[in-house]
């Protein structure tokens, strides 16, 4: 009878370990997850857009230490992760250094939100930063696209957004609201009926993705108006940056309790087939 007995204890003990092992498992999970979504939560995030045809190339500063070198115009950073507060920001010609500074303004940032910063002016009275708040939330295998006018003697545009999606009388300095697109081919138009001129360029738009349209340079000078597009990943149905930054291993300083538990753990479930095992 004893060896009959022997297997069944054998199984539910077995069972009993995978158990101990199933929750250990969704417990270690679970931890990273948690803290993965708060540091999400607890973190900025930032991008700029060299839109200033008076700067040309530029080093640009934060809190008196280098952020960009050699910034030329028309280009875009990804994301970067940037604490919240309140950060000085300094805008100096390449190679001239901090001190000889063309622009210095104070960029406040909120926790858990992401931006877009741009660098516009014509002239060094109208060097400004101009500064978006992103929402790169989108729908299951869609694709998102805005529109921001940056070409400052441009006076109003009208962009359009494939053959169906047209976003009227939009001020310099405007961004347009998100715009919801199917994936594929598409094509985007800027038009300035101040010099009966159209922009225009062919992007495909991939699912789960936010893409932004820069109208920027200048329609009676030099750097000439083009438009910049640039693609970040957005998360469905997740209000996040859509942003590529990585984040840090938030569950790093839980390291060493989930160790322990860990240990415990598997030291009880080996203790109870050990136990089965002499005493079968």
């Amino acid at each position: 009878m004893k060896g009959l007995l022997y297997p069944t204890r054998l199984l539910r003990r077995g069972g009993l370990l995978v158990g101990i092992m199933f929750l250990l498992g969704f417990f270690g999970l679970g931890t990273v997850s948690t803290h993965s979504a708060l540091a999400d939560a607890n973190t900025s995030y930032v991008r700029v857009i060299h839109a200033s045809p008076f700067v040309g190339t530029a080093d640009v500063f934060v809190d008196g230490k280098a952020f960009l070198n050699s910034f030329q115009f028309a280009s875009v950073t990804d994301y970067a992760a940037l604490p919240s507060g309140n950060h000085k920001v300094q805008i100096a010609l390449v190679g001239k250094g901090i001190g000889a500074s063309a622009l210095t303004k104070t960029l406040p940032v909120e926790t858990g939100k992401a931006y877009t910063v741009a660098a516009i002016g014509a002239t060094p009275q109208t060097l400004d930063l101009q500064v978006f708040v992103d929402n790169n939330k989108v729908s299951a295998n869609q694709a998102r696209v805005r529109v921001y006018h940056l070409i400052p003697d441009a006076g109003q545009i009208d962009a359009t957004i494939g053959e169906d999606n047209t976003v009227k009388n939009m001020a310099y300095r405007d961004g347009s609201s998100y715009i919801d697109m199917d994936t594929g081919p598409c094509e985007f138009k800027v038009t300035v009926p101040l010099v009966n001129q159209t922009l225009a360029v062919p992007k495909t738009l991939a699912p789960n993705t936010i893409t932004s349209v820069f109208a920027v340079g200048m329609v009676k000078g030099n750097p000439k108006a083009q438009l910049v597009t640039a693609t970040t990943p957005g998360i469905p149905g997740l209000p996040q940056t859509g942003a590529v930054p990585v984040l840090p291993d938030a569950a790093t300083p839980d390291a060493p309790l989930l160790q322990l538990t860990m240990v415990l753990l598997l030291a009880i479930g080996f203790g109870v087939i050990r136990h089965g095992w002499r005493h079968a």
